[in-house]
């Protein structure tokens, strides 16, 4: 094993290299210290980052010395139209410096560092360019670190290993109290005294392994996911030359809306690869298998059979609910397995549905409904058959799938999901991960890819008590940061706190419905689940809401918040926008500027928690009222409450 350090030789010591975002808020720099290369942050003046080594483990020998070439600055700007995102126009300006670094003996082997500064964050990466006598490569970690010349406080997820669903509680306490060797996952928030914030992830994974963080002698350091059954254990990412790895990512700025805000994640992404996005339609889906596929007491039986699908069906085109999963029954799936529980067995086949079911059929009806059908499935069912399931899946009319269980980010699997986006694409089908690591912005490239999970949310309710509102506002300040987060979002029977019991089907909320109707507006997600059984929606209060509230957005602006206390985020769409506000533990009275409304008379409907939702969190009250760009609007917001609006041009 050798560990490459980044010495500068042709150059003196004191030498440096420097960078500044656009706007001058943000500065980097890179110099050698003891012969090793170190770089440095700051912001608005204040460092934040300082001496934090950069290298790389190799397996075999060599880079022992170096020099650095002359290094290249750009000004660009990145300009583009988001299919599904945060916003629909991007345009994020940045300054970037390329750092060459080649060997200084035989075989001269070169490698190159880029840096990246945007306005509201920086990046950098390590390139491999083509070159003579150098051709693969095979890494056993990467050291890049992140030395804080301060404490922090965390707010992140640890975790006991690479093997995960990245489902767990956010922690929050000093760095400096984070144990050594523990495994922290991404994104992870740091916060400075005098609320200046900084999260770490990466962007553009792709053909390499994930990112953990890890402390080592106190300092923040890169870890990878490792391959399985490699020749050796420690071999983390096997790569051809020219080669890359994926952006290391610092999102910082002294106001937290910003960081949620920034599209910094998708602009360090290739373009859309899809010549034809005409068919990717972003919108709501069933999930009965959250409610226990729940059906009315009629003539027709339950399971997966054709009348229970066309009961969901039927209810989405009633309401506009785009889609209907097909999903299991009774703990069966879909398709036949011979396997136990969910893992599928030697002799599992997506292609075959279970004796009783026509897909063909249900997709066929659906569409006549115009409602679209999509289906579950274990991806070792599925990867196995990709090309004859996908060509199958096409002729019967299925629109996408979620994909389930991946549960590792080493460099194989990072690999197959790329295949699956592709291979998806080329039969109009969309895909919805779960089991799953953070995303790092391939919905850029992949405007297919619609959501991901890699979080603990509602679907945990069914078994566990675990799922807070004070849970649901860490990850809106960690985990979304990184893009779009699936939830299993809908459910529609909130209780209070001693009420509440662990139920398989029909599970119980905890928070408020408003708290669960701003959800759909706080959280980012291009496929929102719309997962309890029609009869406890129709009806009801608040699902008319839930009805009309899109999934993808022209503009997002964060109003107000405070890191794992409270947030309100207004979400355009077209003419209209849709703000909601999302609470912890406390009460509190909340208020909200409009001044992000353009000028003119406004109509706001409004859904608040009642004054009655200590005792029945489903309650809660609905009004109109004229709004203008100048209104300083000020809710009262229940302990686990909410607050949505939807406001339209009069």
């Amino acid at each position: 094993m050798f560990v490459l350090l980044l010495q500068q030789i042709c150059l003196p010591a004191q030498q440096f290299i420097s960078l500044a975002s656009p706007d001058g808020t943000i500065q980097f720099n890179f110099q050698l210290k003891n012969n090793k290369p170190v770089y440095g942050v700051s912001y608005k003046g204040s460092a934040l980052i300082a001496d934090a080594e950069l290298g790389l483990k190799f397996e075999t020998a060599g880079f022992e010395k170096f020099r650095i070439l002359i290094a290249r600055y750009r000004t660009a700007t990145e300009t583009y139209k988001l299919v599904v995102g945060k916003k629909k126009f991007v345009n994020d300006p940045f300054r970037e410096v390329i750092i060459p670094l080649e060997e200084t003996t035989h075989p001269n082997r070169k490698i190159h560092l880029i840096v990246r500064a945007f306005n509201d964050g920086l990046a950098f990466m390590y390139s491999f360019p083509q070159q003579k006598n150098w051709n693969s490569f095979a890494l056993t970690d990467e050291n890049s670190t992140f030395r804080f010349v301060k404490d922090p406080k965390v707010l992140g997820l640890f975790l006991p290993g690479f093997t995960t669903s990245h489902e767990g509680e956010y922690t929050s306490f000093l760095l400096s109290h984070v144990k050594e060797d523990t495994l922290m996952d991404m994104p992870a928030l740091f916060q400075f005294p005098g609320n200046v914030y900084v999260a770490i992830t990466e962007a553009a994974l792709r053909d390499y392994a994930g990112m953990y963080l890890v402390k080592q002698k106190g300092v923040l350091t890169s870890t990878l996911s490792p391959l399985p059954g490699a020749r050796t254990k420690k071999i983390k990412v096997e790569g051809k030359i020219p080669g890359k790895t994926p952006w290391r990512v610092l999102m910082i700025s002294n106001r937290i809306g910003t960081l949620i805000e920034s599209t910094i994640i998708t602009s360090l992404n290739q373009p859309n690869q899809l010549k034809d996005v005409s068919w990717i339609k972003p919108g709501k889906t069933t999930f009965p298998w959250w409610n226990g596929s729940i059906i009315p007491d009629t003539t027709f039986a339950p399971g997966n059979n054709f009348e229970n699908n066309k009961y969901y069906i039927d209810f989405c085109a009633r309401n506009g609910i785009e889609y209907h999963t097909v999903v299991e029954s009774g703990g069966h799936e879909w398709y036949t397995n011979d396997g136990q529980g969910y893992q599928p067995g030697p002799n599992a086949d997506v292609t075959k549905p279970v004796a009783g079911l026509d897909m063909k059929q249900i997709c066929d009806y659906a569409k006549s409904k115009g409602v679209a059908v999509r289906v579950w499935v274990h991806w070792k069912a599925l990867y196995p058959k990709i090309d004859t399931a996908f060509a199958v899946f096409e002729n019967w009319g299925l629109t996408g799938m979620m994909v389930d269980f991946m549960d590792r980010d080493d460099q194989k699997m990072i690999q197959m999901k790329e295949e699956i986006l592709v291979k998806a694409a080329q039969h109009k089908l969309h895909i919805q991960f779960h089991g799953v690591e953070k995303p790092t912005g391939l919905s850029r490239t992949y405007p297919n890819e619609l959501t991901r999970e890699g979080t603990l949310n509602y679907e945990v309710n069914k078994w566990e008590k675990r799922i807070t509102p004070d849970h649901d506002l860490n990850i809106v300040f960690t985990r979304m940061l990184a893009g779009p987060t699936d939830y299993h979002m809908g459910g529609f029977r909130a209780v209070p706190d001693s009420l509440f019991a662990v139920q398989f089907e029909r599970p119980l909320m905890l928070g408020t419905r408003c708290h669960m109707l701003a959800m759909y507006v706080v959280l980012e997600s291009y496929l929102g689940m719309v997962c309890d059984y029609p009869a406890a929606y129709e009806g009801q209060a608040g699902f008319d809401f839930v009805k009309k509230v899109p999934t993808v957005w022209d503009d997002t602006k964060v109003l107000n918040a405070s890191v794992s206390e409270y947030i309100t985020i207004a979400r355009k769409k077209s003419d209209e926008w849709f703000v909601g506000s999302i609470n912890n533990h406390e009460a509190r009275k909340l208020k909200v500027l409009l001044d992000f409304l353009n000028e003119g008379e406004y109509v706001a409907e409004i859904f608040s928690d009642s004054d009655n939702v200590d005792k029945d969190p489903n309650q809660l009250v609905t009004h109109k009222r004229t709004v203008r760009k100048s209104d300083n609007l000020t809710f009262q917001l229940a302990a686990g409450g909410g607050c949505v609006m939807h406001i339209r041009k009069k």
